[in-house]
């Protein structure tokens, strides 16, 4: 069978899967809050779960929760082609943020059993635990254990803000399983996310076809100064750790603007002590996010930042440390991969262009272990990791037709 455009999904039942999944754990202004291993995140799992199974596929769940339903292929000794994302979301999170990616996989086997398609290759529907990493740090944590990038047994110890621990909540849920994590080999894996940012929706493009992903570093720099009175501290004599945040902000941008296209940095999170209006902020603790598609570029840009601290802390007589709390480096995609997906988009009519996610994804760390690509659809104003996300149904289907047509090629169609 030759591929075509006529391969394609049913749009309307993939819009209404993402519809139903999103009435659990719904947010408060129209998205979700289906955190990790919460009550919602495990309502989630089972309902996808009632879904795989009615469409014939059987469930293998690991000791890190990941979830896989395989469709059997006609060579029972063929390596399994592996799609799909993550069903977590953030506390503030949209409706398709991976969402899309898990139940786009699901549709797109769904449609295989329509048209009785059986291909060489089996195709497994993949649901990654704890991408987000907004409960348990660090996010992509359970893909991160599966490509042997974190220890089991330290991934398990990650502590919620109250305290509880991720091994504790995944046995809570009842989505322990007992299968080894790692111990799955693929031919491929691939995932269609949504692109958090602007570009195809500002290019009027259909498809990003992923080509990098960017590395990054988060640091966390703690500034400290001396508390005192706003109002009776004479200005030479003040050691003001805000001040020092504040040019270390500026300093952050002005590097990342001197690497551009691509290079990105800001400062996220934030801790002021002791946070009063008339006391000169003694103590500050703040993390640097800095991303860029070349090693080269990001090693020079953390140097830069680490340097112009230093400075900046100096002047200002105030201590500085700083520490490394999350890292990893570029990631180059598999080019038959990416070609599988831009021979899709090509196929099907959509335009698309090569683009480097921004964003972590399980992709990143699955890379590391199996040929890997993404596949990427528009967002609304380029928004995510917020409520008011939005996608089109058009934009979800197109987005779907490329996954569907890239696996099948990959996975190849018994005549």
């Amino acid at each position: 069978m030759a591929l075509n455009s006529n391969l394609q999904i049913d749009g309307d039942r993939l819009w209404d899967a993402l519809m139903e999944m999103a009435k659990i754990g719904p947010g408060v202004a129209g998205g979700n809050n289906r955190q990790t291993l919460t009550d919602e995140d495990g309502e989630g799992r089972k309902l996808f779960q009632s879904w795989a199974e009615a469409a014939g596929m059987t469930m293998g769940v690991d000791t890190m929760g990941n979830m896989f339903f395989r469709r059997e292929g006609a060579d029972l000794d063929a390596l399994p082609v592996y799609v799909g994302s993550h069903l977590d979301t953030q506390p503030t999170g949209g409706k398709y943020d991976g969402v899309l990616g898990v139940l786009g996989a699901l549709e797109l086997v769904r449609t295989l059993n329509d048209l009785n398609i059986k291909t060489r290759h089996p195709i497994v529907v993949t649901n990654w635990t704890n991408e987000e990493g907004t409960r348990f740090a660090p996010a992509m944590l359970a893909s991160g254990v599966f490509a042997g990038v974190h220890e089991e047994d330290w991934a398990k110890a990650r502590l919620d803000a109250k305290g509880k621990s991720f091994g504790e909540e995944l046995k809570r849920i009842g989505w322990e399983g007992e299968e080894p994590v790692g111990a799955r080999k693929m031919k491929a894996f691939f995932e269609l996310h949504i692109e958090q940012g602007p570009i195809l929706e500002d290019e009027g493009l259909d498809i990003g076809v992923v080509t990098h992903g960017q590395g990054l570093y988060w640091l966390e720099v703690t500034l400290t100064g001396k508390e005192s009175h706003t109002g009776s501290t004479p200005m030479p004599k003040r050691r003001n750790a805000g001040l020092g945040m504040a040019r270390v902000t500026e300093l952050v941008h002005e590097v990342a603007m001197d690497y551009q296209p691509n290079a990105v940095g800001a400062i996220g999170h934030v801790e002021v002590y002791p946070n009063s209006r008339n006391i000169i902020p003694g103590k500050c603790v703040f993390t640097v996010d800095i991303r860029s598609p070349s090693k080269e570029t990001l090693d020079t840009m953390r140097e830069r930042i680490e340097d112009g601290i230093d400075t900046i802390a100096e002047a200002l007589d105030i201590d500085v440390s700083v520490d490394e709390v999350g890292h990893f480096d570029p990631v180059t995609f598999d080019e038959a991969c990416v070609k599988a997906v831009r021979n899709a988009a090509e196929r099907l009519g959509l335009s698309h262009t090569d683009i480097v996610s921004g964003a972590g994804h399980d992709a990143c760390w699955i890379n590391r272990v199996a040929p890997t690509a993404m596949v990427m659809c528009p967002c609304v104003d380029g928004l995510s990791h917020n409520e008011a996300e939005e996608i089109t149904k058009e934009w979800a289907a197109n987005g779907a037709n490329v996954l569907l047509q890239a696996v099948v090629e990959t996975a190849g169609v018994v005549e």
